[in-house]
């Protein structure tokens, strides 16, 4: 299966799903997320500011603020920049999608863990993305752990690599958490 044959997979999928599932789906991934001494060990967090149709992050955003440095991306051209999460510099930006205003970019290298979101994942850590490469060119400046979250419906047998792609470290749906073998 091609990567725009997932996608649009996937995307019929989550056109099913209930208020309810999207809430409970997204507390049961990050509980799992929270258990992980991965987690407990790390203070410099980039997390992604949820789409609608992505597994929602304010809950778990709105925890653990204050206690974790949380991170976004914005978009910049072809590549992400990184800024200190603060609730009261946000805006829309690019796609959408609410984004931190500011100058104080971040380099990714100071990152200790990065929460990637993708359209799908496989038990290698491998992922589809939406098709622009924002994830991979920003995983490819970073040593940080990477943590990969998705419903459980979003998780394949196997992608097909790219040789731009990269993967992720851990892969954590509801029911279930892969390491990727390196």
């Amino acid at each position: 299966m091609d990567k725009d044959d997932i996608r649009r997979r996937v995307r019929a999928r989550k056109s099913l799903l209930t208020d309810s599932e999207r809430i409970n789906s997204a507390r049961n991934v990050f509980e799992k997320l929270e258990k992980l001494a991965a987690f407990a060990m790390s203070n410099r967090i980039l997390i992604y500011n949820s789409l609608p149709d992505e597994l929602s992050t304010r809950e778990f955003i709105d925890r653990w603020v204050g206690k974790k440095e949380f991170y976004l991306p914005r978009v910049n051209g072809i590549d992400l920049d990184i800024l200190p999460y603060d609730r009261q510099r946000m805006h829309v930006g690019a796609f959408r999608i609410e984004e931190p205003s500011g100058d104080d970019v971040t380099d990714p290298s100071v990152l200790e863990m990065i929460i990637v979101p993708a359209v799908a994942y496989d038990r290698k850590g491998n992922r589809v993305g939406r098709g622009k490469g924002y994830y991979d060119r920003l995983l490819n400046r970073s040593n940080a752990l990477r943590v990969g979250v998705a419903y459980d419906f979003q998780l394949f047998d196997d992608i097909n690599l790219e040789p731009h792609d990269i993967p992720v470290d851990i892969v954590i749906t509801e029911t279930t958490m892969y390491r990727r073998r390196k």
